[in-house]
């Protein structure tokens, strides 16, 4: 891949215009795939969910059946299901707190290279205070703990 050469930045070191509407759209564009993401976890997450309500019925039947053999399969089963219900949970909140550390970068370059709005002042969100929610980066079955 090949980088171009950008023009020098202006001696008062701000960011031309240009460039500045350039980094806010790809600030914009991250966020926006970053929502699409969440609503994909989302639709994983009712898919699971609905697992989880056949599962607890084949639990009953079994139950009721005496075949001890596959509530054991599905105990198995239901557990591996919650550790995604756990990651869906984990990836979510990191998302979030993407989005919003993205969106702030964006409203933050939009205020400081365009300048504020008819009312003379730009809103910004403020970010988010903790650098990470999610400090876990693996998932195991035997490390469950609901949410």
């Amino acid at each position: 891949m090949l980088v171009q050469d950008s023009p020098a930045p202006p001696p008062d070191g701000m960011l031309p215009l240009l460039a500045a509407a350039d980094l806010q759209d790809h600030l914009m564009v991250a966020s926006n795939d970053l929502e699409r993401l969440q609503r994909l976890l989302d639709d994983a997450s009712r898919t699971l969910l609905a697992h989880f309500t056949d599962a607890t019925a084949r639990i009953e039947v079994a139950l009721a059946a005496g075949e001890a053999v596959h509530v054991r399969q599905v105990h198995v089963t239901l557990g591996n299901a919650i550790t995604a219900l756990q990651f869906q949970d984990m990836a979510s909140q990191l998302i979030t707190h993407t989005s919003r550390r993205l969106r702030n970068c964006a409203d933050r370059l939009a205020r400081d290279a365009m300048g504020d709005d008819e009312e003379g002042e730009t809103l910004v969100e403020a970010p988010p205070l903790r650098p990470n929610p999610v400090t876990q980066d693996e998932m195991d079955a035997g490390s469950i703990e609901l949410f």
